[in-house]
């Protein structure tokens, strides 16, 4: 993306009519971009934050810096009648609020001086969204219901229809479990990204995991623990090879679609679509108690979880899901019932040992 130069905000001059007004917002909207783009953000957040804080204006009966939290609440009112989805209306609120705060923390004198308004932040704590995807809260099965669902998953991929889509699908919800992919970063998967020759059980180079405010791809290597190795060594060493003869191509798709890329004449990839609708039929056949409730951001929470329950601390558990900051991963785990009193008992039988049973 580039952008032209603008001029200085901070030259105070005359408003003298409606088309001053608009290049004034336009300027103002320039610089924000301008700053995104310092600060290494993506193009694609750029543009998409642009064209939230336009929308929002074509809202409004005044210019931007007049924006009020009325005019917010009648905006993100709007957004929830038209039927936009809760994560949808937080991230907008988002991008409004991160707007706001950039005018006002740089520009808030110049504008009072150049329009007579005091800017304020239209999105408060009363309107403030809370529907995004971290926010929402998602307690996943139980290991019992887990194990339900893999076992007669794994013995119904042998009598498949169609053998090898299921396999796939089997493979990736198994990494969404057992290792917590997100469902972008398991379709991205190329053969090269299996390392069997690093750590102890082999890692996953995973190239596309989400980046902090839009700042893309984020790469890191992920342990092949909870015996994601075996079933990585079990699809390359049987299943793989019979989607098409590119299994020995280190840069084909790791999870095939059985359809062929025309252009580089390997398999396509599968699709995110397909791998949901994989979780979403095996559900309903082998835990129907979670049909329309399973999915792989579930899957995901459980393997925080489970891993959380099995011993890993924290800081592991960060960086095996990939997070920038350690109280985004604490709102992945969800522990039992009887954690407190099983953490309780593990504590005395600590002191225990330590004291010589004298506790």
């Amino acid at each position: 993306m580039s952008l032209a130069v603008v001029r200085n905000i901070g030259s105070p001059r005359a408003l003298r009519g409606e088309q001053d007004v608009e290049d004034f917002e336009q300027e103002l909207v320039d610089q924000y971009a301008l700053a995104m783009c310092a600060a290494g953000l993506t193009d694609g957040h750029v543009a998409s934050s642009r064209a939230v804080v336009f929308e929002f204006r074509r809202c409004l009966t005044g210019p931007l810096w007049s924006a009020t939290t009325d005019d917010a609440d009648r905006y993100l009112a709007g957004l929830r009648r038209a039927g936009r989805a809760a994560s949808t209306r937080a991230g907008k609120a988002g991008m409004l609020a991160q707007f706001y705060d950039f005018v006002i923390a740089r520009y808030q004198g110049d504008l009072h001086a150049v329009t007579g308004f005091v800017v304020e932040q239209p999105i408060d704590e009363f309107n403030r969204q809370s529907g995004s995807a971290l926010s929402r809260v998602r307690v996943p099965p139980s290991d019992l219901e887990v194990d339900e669902l893999f076992t007669g998953w794994r013995l119904s991929v042998a009598q498949a229809r169609k053998y090898l889509p299921a396999a796939r699908d089997y493979l990736a919800a198994s990494l969404w479990r057992r290792l917590g992919l997100r469902i972008g970063e398991t379709v991205g998967l190329d053969i090269r990204d299996w390392r069997p020759d690093l750590g102890v059980a082999g890692k996953l180079h995973v190239r596309f995991g989400k980046g902090s405010r839009g700042r893309g791809p984020k790469q890191r290597l992920v342990p092949a623990i909870n015996g994601a190795d075996k079933l990585i060594d079990w699809w390359l060493a049987e299943v793989r090879h019979q989607f098409r003869e590119d299994w020995s191509d280190p840069d084909a798709p790791m999870l095939p679609s059985e359809r062929r890329d025309r252009e580089t004449g390997r398999c396509a990839r599968a699709s995110d679509d397909v791998l949901r609708h994989g979780l979403k039929t095996s559900t309903v056949l082998f835990l129907p108690a979670w049909a329309g409730r399973m999915g792989p951001h579930v899957l995901r929470h459980y393997c925080a979880s489970s891993l959380y329950g099995a011993g890993m601390d924290l800081k592991a558990i960060q960086d095996v899901l990939g997070h920038e900051w350690l109280s985004t991963t604490t709102r992945y785990i969800h522990v039992s019932s009887d954690h407190v009193e099983q953490a309780w008992a593990s504590a005395n039988r600590r002191l225990e040992t330590r004291f010589g049973g004298t506790v």
